[in-house]
């Protein structure tokens, strides 16, 4: 009776933790869309320990584990979100679920308490819910002096918190001199405790101001005015990277209401619900054409949503806006290897290369011929682990 009652608590145990498990799996059968949009028209890929074993073209020469005939789908990277506003709650269960089930699998929260972000992230990592792999961020503030800017820092290495969230520059009519020097006090701090610094700098100016500071992440490209080709370079030159946020202003339709009415991204009229807009709606127009302006100008530019509605919903806003300035090879680039390098996990995530963790989407049809290819989700893998299978 004693080994029985062992042998079912270590069943519980086993089950409540499976998803911890990095499974083995090979998926057969399949298009990869391999770095640089290069292709495999009829290939396979090989997991083991959450890992990418080999990804090759042909039937694999040593299969493992669980196999899924992919034919007819196509294999991409797990979808990154490098900005999206996400904390625990009540909700975060159906919230995450919706995640995964767009293809995302790794979100940098976009700000909000840390202590929040550190809880849904550890919901995650025990199994208590489904998710993606959450990377937490906080708050920092310029808004008192370098002294608390830096604490502020402090604090959010103390929590063991890597990044923190977006740090607000005034975009028109420029930062002020106290903001610039609480800014570079918060960088400086931030050398010597491991943080990494992202700020919100939506005009030209705020955006070389702190690229000019050393700032190593901006979370958003400026929405204020055009960027010119001159401020792209400096912004290139200082190796600062990007994420895009192209279609902040821009309307959305039947998310909030099946009323033929455009909303801002929040569910307010557009386009008076803006925040800080000119309340014109010209938003729209300046998000692609800048997101263009420093993408040739060799600015490493990545992917976020900035929302918090439906995630399905949030990819195709985003990816309708950029489908107007960029191909698809460039999204592959975009939304893999340069939103994993914005979020510090390039050499983990962000292509399908042997060595990297195993976060994979499987899509029905090619996502090269078109960006509602990449709507179709129909498997997801997170680390190894099947976490969506819509088949």
């Amino acid at each position: 009776m004693k080994r029985h009652a062992a042998v079912t608590l270590a069943t519980i145990i086993l089950g409540a933790f499976a998803p911890l498990l990095a499974q083995d799996l090979t998926i057969t059968n399949v298009r990869i869309i391999g770095p640089n949009a290069t292709v495999i028209e009829r290939g396979s890929i090989v997991v083991r320990g959450g890992k990418i074993a080999s990804v090759a073209a042909g039937a694999p020469a040593s299969p493992a584990g669980k196999t899924i005939d992919a034919k007819g789908m196509t294999a991409m990277p797990g979808f990154i979100d490098g900005h999206r506003h996400i904390n625990t709650g009540p909700n975060e269960k159906t919230q995450m679920q919706a995640l995964l089930e767009a293809g995302y699998t790794t979100i940098l929260s976009g700000g909000g308490p840390a202590e929040g972000n550190i809880t849904l992230r550890d919901h995650i990592d025990k199994g208590v819910i489904n998710g993606p792999r959450i990377i937490p961020s906080g708050a920092v503030r310029l808004n008192g002096t370098a002294d608390s800017a830096r604490a502020d820092v402090r604090k959010l290495a103390d929590l063991g918190v890597k990044f923190a969230g977006e740090i607000l520059l005034t975009p028109i009519p420029g930062p002020t001199e106290k903001e610039i020097e609480n800014l570079k006090a918060a960088l400086d701090e931030a050398k010597k405790v491991g943080i990494i610094v992202q700020v919100h700098a939506v005009s030209s100016k705020a955006m070389v101001a702190a690229a000019d500071a050393g700032v190593p992440l901006l979370v958003h490209l400026p929405n204020k005015d055009w960027v010119s080709k001159e401020d792209a370079k400096k912004v290139a030159a200082a190796g600062t990277k990007v994420l895009g946020t192209v279609s902040f202003g821009s309307p959305v339709f039947g998310v909030f209401a099946n009323d033929n009415k455009p909303r801002f991204r929040d569910g307010k009229p557009w386009p008076e619900g803006i925040i800080d807009g000119v309340r014109l709606g010209e938003e729209a127009g300046y998000m692609p054409v800048n997101a263009r302006t420093i993408w040739d100008a060799g600015v490493i530019l990545g992917y976020c949503t900035d929302t918090n509605y439906d995630p399905k919903a949030g990819l195709d806003h985003e990816l309708k806006m950029l489908n107007v300035m960029f191909s698809m090879q460039d999204l592959v680039k975009m939304m893999g290897a340069n939103t994993a390098s914005y979020v510090q996990m390039g050499d983990q995530i962000g292509t399908l290369e042997p060595g990297k963790l195993a976060d994979i989407v499987l899509l029905d049809g090619d996502p090269l011929e078109g960006y509602w290819n990449w709507l179709k989700t129909k498997v997801v893998v997170k680390g190894g682990n099947v976490v969506v299978d819509k088949r």
